[in-house]
């Protein structure tokens, strides 16, 4: 091999677990296969493409129960992901849309599989918000399987590399994923997939070094070519220099120190130097999140957003299927808190057979409780669903997008309306759980003292706040960099939110992506936030900072603080400060922070 085909070449992708490993290229082989369009004409030859099409289904069922049911003990918790890959597998949306496709269209089986799902793609596609874009990949997973089945095409066997290595993909499923043996794979990369893909966080959870969306890396790679893989930054090295994998092995021996020191520390109180403490708790999409949010040490869940069980549908999810999701959160979690955030639908996160999808402005539309209000039906299903899982844990429900005093009072009076309906039919279930409104538009900042009267507490959803307040959409390239969490005006709220919770009793939280920074700490502490929610992994790092601080010094730095005019001049205070301590308690945690800010953006 040349000079010129071993130089060093240098990949950037999205850091979605993080870590460094340094080693072999293991390429996974997927055969490809190229899908012809076929007609099929007499109707017993598109009898038998149907039946084609469902032997396959039903051998890709079979597989996957398999793998569930072989699925090694660090992946047991995570086997929900497999299961929703089971229930896409019978999807009207899926499944009778490709018979249908191959009836109408006297299609072959295979083009109508590959035409059904890029038309899903293209959906998921559009949503601006990351972690539903992802939703397209577990589609594609569910159809890459059965096209296998279909095309007769070998299965991917990761369950058999005895060789210590780094995997190489184009894609891996959460079902490649979960056949991953730890004393083999030391971390995998990959050309498509996200941070909020499933197979991210089945790699955080296994706590092995991942790299994913890297795009040509499968060109580029060859097997046993010696690369780096830093998931914390994201970067690859292919053939790296001498002076590289120095560089690269003292960066994995101080991240390893640094994840052991702050692990250990994990499990105990956020509390100050001064005596102050505060809950860290984490925001979750998916069950089996719930378990990264325990092994990080979070003192509960702070927002579990229930939307994902109802994404992809063309069929609510029932009470049944939702009290099993809930209860399985709540017992794990118990006897620490559970906020259950009800349906927060909007454009980013559409429901299939919604009919009222066609608004102009879905942001300033029907979303949140809205949507629950005006479909009475559907909220009642996932009230009488919490107040049943709510017997097995401490439960707490979350209204979303409250704007007015009028929808609280609507809200709680379902909530009521759900519990005697239970109550009636003998069920068991507990009423007394605590209802809490999410302040996330600025009519909830200006009415904060009327909603206190119906609220036993408050969360502060920064990501909405920030953006209603400013008018800024933060999925617009051209005003995305106007989208700031320390904009004077957004500080002014917070403080008006935080003196009426004080003066009402109103315990009050966060769970916006402002309560993950740990260079936002001084200014939440100052304001006596009593819970601060996070994504599982910050939760440490969010808990080392804060028994670093006293809270006496940050309510006198407030004062100044809230005399600024510009968010500049408000890091400026904020790094003179504080901004030695955040870099001493980050530690090489900042390039996680900001591969994660290139994946949102």
């Amino acid at each position: 091999m040349s000079d010129t085909e071993t130089r060093e070449i240098i990949l950037q992708g999205i850091g979605a677990s993080p870590g460094i490993c340094v080693g072999k290229a293991y390429l996974v082989d997927k055969e490809g296969v190229n899908i012809v369009r076929r007609y099929v004409v007499p109707d017993d030859a598109l009898q038998t493409e149907k039946n084609r099409f469902r032997t396959a289904v039903k051998k890709a069922r079979e597989e996957l129960t398999e793998i569930i049911s072989e699925s090694s003990k660090e992946f047991r918790e995570h086997a929900n992901i497999l299961e929703t890959h089971l229930v896409l597998l019978k999807d009207k949306m899926l499944y009778d849309k490709i018979i249908e496709n191959i009836e109408q269209d006297k299609i072959n089986a295979e083009w109508a599989l590959k035409k059904v799902v890029s038309n899903l793609q293209a959906v998921f596609k559009n949503m601006s918000d990351p972690y539903f874009r992802e939703r397209a990949s577990d589609i594609v997973h569910v159809a890459d399987r059965i096209m296998r089945n279909l095309t007769g095409a070998g299965a991917v066997n990761i369950k058999g590399i005895t060789k210590r290595v780094i995997l190489v993909a184009g894609d891996l499923s959460p079902a490649d994923t979960s056949q991953i043996q730890l004393e083999n794979i030391m971390g995998f990369i990959t050309d498509r997939g996200g941070i909020t893909s499933h197979t991210g966080i089945i790699a955080r959870t296994l706590e092995i070094p991942a790299v994913l969306g890297l795009e040509h890396a499968t060109h580029v790679i060859r097997n046993d070519d010696i690369i780096v893989i830093d998931g914390s930054s994201g970067e690859v090295i292919v053939h790296p220099a001498e002076e590289t994998l120095v560089k690269f092995v003292k960066r994995r021996l101080k991240y390893e120190a640094f994840r052991a020191a702050i692990l250990k520390g994990s499990h105990f109180p956020a509390k100050t130097v001064d005596g102050v403490t505060v809950s860290i708790m984490g925001n979750i999409e998916l069950p089996e999140e719930v378990v990264s949010v325990r092994d990080n040490g979070g003192d509960g869940i702070g927002l579990y957003r229930t939307e994902f069980q109802y994404m992809s549908r063309s069929v609510f999810p029932d009470e049944y299927e939702l009290f099993d999701k809930y209860r399985d959160v709540i017992e794990v979690m118990s006897p620490k808190p559970v906020t259950i955030r009800t349906l927060d639908i909007n454009g980013d996160k559409a429901i299939s057979d919604r009919r009222d999808a066609d608004e102009e402005n879905p942001a300033l539309g029907l979303r949140g409780i809205r949507y629950c209000l005006k479909n009475p039906e559907v909220f009642k299903t996932q009230l009488r669903a919490i107040l049943r899982a709510a017997t097995f844990g401490n439960v707490r429900v979350m209204f979303p997008m409250i704007c007015c005093f009028g929808e609280i009072s609507e809200a709680k009076q379902m909530l009521k309306a759900a519990a005697d309906s239970l109550e009636k039919e003998g069920a068991k279930f507990n009423r007394e759980v605590e209802v809490g409104i999410m302040i996330e538009v600025p009519s909830a900042v200006i009415t904060a003292d009327l909603m206190a009267e119906e609220a036993d507490f408050f969360s502060i959803g920064t990501n909405d706040l920030i953006q209603y307040s400013l008018a800024i959409d933060r999925g617009n390239k051209y005003t995305s960099h106007l989208y700031h969490p320390l904009h004077p005006a957004i500080i002014r709220m917070l403080k008006h939110v935080s003196d009426v919770a004080k003066e009402k009793n109103v315990k009050l939280s966060m769970c916006g992506e402002m309560a993950g920074d740990p260079f936002n700490l001084p200014i939440l502490l100052a304001l006596g936030i009593d819970e601060l929610s996070m994504n599982p992994q910050s939760i440490p790092v969010i808990k080392r900072m804060i028994r670093s601080l006293k809270a006496e010094d940050t309510r006198i730095l407030l004062k100044e603080i809230l005399r600024q005019k510009t968010s500049a001049d408000i890091m400026e205070v904020l790094n003179n400060a504080y901004g030695d301590l955040v870099s001493e308690v980050l530690n090489g945690q900042m390039a996680i922070s900001a591969a994660r800010q290139r994946a949102i953006n």
